[in-house]
């Protein structure tokens, strides 16, 4: 299976039935239930700033930024990041959240936020958020992570994480 060379894809709607069928392999019906979800549910994702992996044109692993206010951060929360079993411990998630960050912050994001494991996400530029953010849920807060264009947004990371409509690109 090391022979295996994804393409990496934006995401477009034909992909929409496969990425959610990932997903819900990767996470199950309690996906629905967690903080960062009331967040994705308040708005769309950033379809400009979500890729897929595609194996002989089957989509295998998918990752979705959402626009966010993250206090005073205009920024992209990332999730959810899913890669079909078969294709796991081969670089594909870690190669799509590099794709989907480098992606966000050149577009004008100020930083990308996740929650997650950070010895799975600490490599790939992410650090611990400083300051408190709220979610619309209870959230480990050790696992509140982002990934910083500047090291001054720590300082503005604080308060409530909302969906915020588009705009970003008229910045950058």
């Amino acid at each position: 299976m090391s022979d295996i060379k994804p393409v990496y894809l934006n995401e477009n709607p034909t992909h929409h039935d496969a990425i959610e069928a990932i997903n819900a392999e990767a996470f199950g019906p309690g996906r629905f239930a967690r903080a960062a979800e009331r967040v994705r549910e308040q708005g769309p994702h950033d379809t400009a700033l979500c890729f897929v992996a595609l194996v002989e044109g089957q989509v295998i692993g998918s990752v979705r930024l959402t626009p966010v206010m993250a206090g005073q951060v205009a920024g992209h929360m990332l999730g959810p990041l899913a890669v079909r079993p078969s294709y796991k411990n081969l670089g594909i998630g870690k190669q799509l959240v590099r794709i989907s960050v480098e992606a966000a912050l050149q577009a004008g994001s100020e930083g990308v936020i996740l929650v997650g494991d950070p010895p799975y996400y600490a490599p790939l530029g992410f650090e611990p958020v400083k300051a408190r953010l709220d979610f619309p849920g209870p959230v480990d807060r050790s696992r509140v992570l982002v990934a910083p264009k500047g090291e001054e947004i720590h300082q503005r990371l604080a308060g409530q994480i909302t969906w915020r409509a588009y705009g970003i690109r008229e910045k950058a």
